[in-house]
């Protein structure tokens, strides 16, 4: 019961109507977070990845809950092609940094695949004009631990050099499932990485 009660909860938020999340062509916020890689902690920078090439940045509500889970696995499993197109993955939710380095390291979602950054107050969602919202006391993920922080709207967006959003979407205004976010995004650096190619 308490799990379908998260899956209602989860459900609703992703449902609510979204603040202006950032548009294509604005300017990416620079940010610099906690981060972990194989359960791993690290300073993530987006100017330092951008540096390499485009950035997605996924925004999702939390780790071991069903939607989440099923986001971050399906990044990992494609986290190959995402590297052939250049692109960089970074998680980003509410959760603390012990939280996301069990989330990193297990082979079932982040698969030491993914990085995932903490932003335990919300800083960075609001910088990208995203929905915070507040947990509800008590609240429970897949493996019964409290979760006891607030989540951010689903929200992916793919970022260039240059800084500039090239793409924006999520769960509630788009009405697309978790792995969606993935294909979406992978789909978007492909194309981008056919169009650096073909100017070579």
């Amino acid at each position: 019961m308490k799990r379908l009660s998260l899956g209602i909860l989860l459900a609703a938020m992703v449902a609510a109507p979204l603040s202006a999340a950032l548009k294509t062509g604005q300017k990416a916020p620079e940010f610099s977070a906690n981060a972990s890689l194989a359960g791993h902690e690290f300073q993530f920078s987006l100017a330092s990845a951008l540096k390499k090439g485009p950035v997605v940045v996924y925004f999702f509500p939390s780790a071991f809950t069903r939607g989440c889970d099923l986001e971050a696995h399906t990044f990992a499993v494609n986290k190959a092609k995402f590297d052939a197109a250049g692109a960089t993955i970074i998680g980003v939710s509410q959760d603390s940094i012990e939280r996301l380095n069990a989330f990193s390291a297990d082979p079932n979602y982040c698969a030491s695949k993914i990085a995932v950054a903490s932003d335990p107050h919300g800083a960075i969602a609001r910088s990208y004009d995203l929905k915070v919202m507040a947990g509800r006391p008590g609240m429970k993920d897949v493996r019964g631990v409290v979760i006891g922080h607030a989540f951010t709207e689903r929200t992916t967006f793919v970022v260039m050099p240059n800084d500039k959003v090239v793409a924006t979407f999520s769960t509630s205004a788009d009405h697309i499932n978790p792995a969606q976010h993935v294909e979406r995004a992978l789909a978007i650096v492909q194309r981008l990485a056919r169009e650096r190619t073909s100017k070579h």
